[in-house]
């Protein structure tokens, strides 16, 4: 938060953390932060951001204070002299008849006693329940303790959320972030939905499986942790064509897999530095802002693919040859898939998602392979061509269709 003036005035410059700020600017990836200098890692513009937890202090003491003088301004003296008294309240235009076409009078009717509702604050508060990673944590006491391979089962629902997320945490702190661990060294099997964030941060050593499907930030932070999310066995559904991960997938991931036998939502791998993905669609906005990593994706992409992507690589099957006209083509090219050392790597992925998740359609393609792998087309950003260590088939450089 940079400075505030009075409670009357004031004026706030938000940091722009999440980027909401100055999203149409779009130069995240080029170092160079117009705005409180946040999104950045050179120096002299890291010194524009002069926020401080005092002035975070300032502005809910500022906040308290403009209640305050509300409460006066209507004669009540504090906040329980206004519960339940909805005769304060009046709907507020919205500015134009075509925005004011919500009616909220059903909500502006007084109860009878509301005069007398008193808030009791010294009544316990509801318990809120710990997360799976708790019981996690206590059933791989043998793993975090003694480094003994292990597997775990569990079901889940969609109000368990950062599954994976605090037994990273533990397997940081007693096995260090670069640790020997096997990649599967402690397994946790899931079947259900699982809830928002499932393996944020997921570290090196964890594997988690679920049989079912997951909510939005599969993946998010992903540091070195593997994530393999497929259909119920007694699905009936074709997993290409139905969405079973959320939106903003991978969202600042640096290291790890994550393999869906299934499409994802929106936002996908947005500002993925490292990680490695195999998923069978996605929506729009799809590896946004990408810095690294791979993308392999089985499927059809939304609009606006690859917007400020300047790092990685990405491989899209494309047997429609629609993909170029969902591309954001200002930082990219791309390529059939010609060179052996990329054809490998794409190879190798599709192999591990077909292990991982017995996907169909990758069975498909690994099956006809010497047909399919000409379906496939490369995207590479422009900044990325002279660091490469194996150069792209650009004489063959698609371009979108007129």
């Amino acid at each position: 938060m940079a400075a505030m003036m009075g409670p009357k005035n004031m004026v706030l410059a938000i940091s722009c953390v999440d980027c909401h700020g100055c999203i149409m600017v779009r130069q995240c990836q080029s170092n160079t932060c117009p705005k409180a200098g946040v999104c950045t890692q050179d120096e002299s513009l890291r010194a524009k951001f002069t926020g401080n937890a005092d002035k975070v202090v300032n502005l809910i003491t500022f906040y308290a204070q403009e209640v305050r003088e509300i409460l006066a301004e209507i004669g009540a003296h504090s906040l329980d002299d206004v519960i339940g008294r909805a005769d304060l309240l009046t709907q507020v235009s919205r500015g134009s008849a075509h925005l004011d076409d919500l009616d909220l009078n059903p909500m502006l009717i007084t109860v009878d006693g509301a005069d007398k509702i008193v808030y009791d604050r010294n009544k316990p508060r509801n318990a809120v329940p710990d997360t799976l990673d708790a019981q996690i944590v206590k059933d791989a006491a043998r793993f975090l303790e003694d480094g003994e391979k292990m597997q775990l089962s569990y079901a889940v629902q969609n109000t368990l959320r950062t599954i994976g997320t605090r037994v990273s945490s533990h397997i940081v702190k007693n096995f260090g972030m670069r640790n020997a661990l096997q990649p599967d060294h402690l397994t946790v099997k899931l079947e259900g939905s699982a809830g928002q964030s499932l393996g944020a941060f997921a570290a090196p050593g964890l594997k988690l499986e679920v049989s079912g499907d997951a909510n939005d930030y599969v993946g998010k932070g992903l540091s070195g942790g593997t994530i393999v999310v497929k259909p119920a066995q007694v699905s009936p559904l074709t997993a290409s064509e139905n969405v079973i991960i959320g939106n903003t997938v991978l969202y600042g991931a640096t290291d790890g897999y994550l393999f869906a036998a299934g499409r994802s939502g929106e936002r996908f791998a947005v500002r993925n530095s490292g990680a490695k993905v195999v998923i069978e669609g996605c929506g729009s906005n799809g590896c946004e802002y990408m810095t690294g990593g791979v993308a392999v994706i089985l499927g059809s992409i939304g609009a606006n693919f690859g917007a400020g992507m300047t790092g990685g690589m990405a491989y899209l099957y494309d047997p429609s040859g629609e993909a170029l006209t969902n591309m954001n083509l200002e930082t990219l090219v791309t390529c059939p898939v010609t060179v052996a050392h990329w054809e490998a790597q794409l190879l190798d992925l599709l192999q591990r998602h077909l292990a991982e998740t017995g996907s169909r359609k990758a069975n498909m393609i690994l099956q006809n392979w010497d047909v399919e792998k000409g379906h496939f087309l490369q995207v590479c950003p422009k900044e990325m061509l002279n660091k490469l260590t194996h150069p792209i088939s650009l004489e063959a450089t698609a371009v979108p269709a007129e």
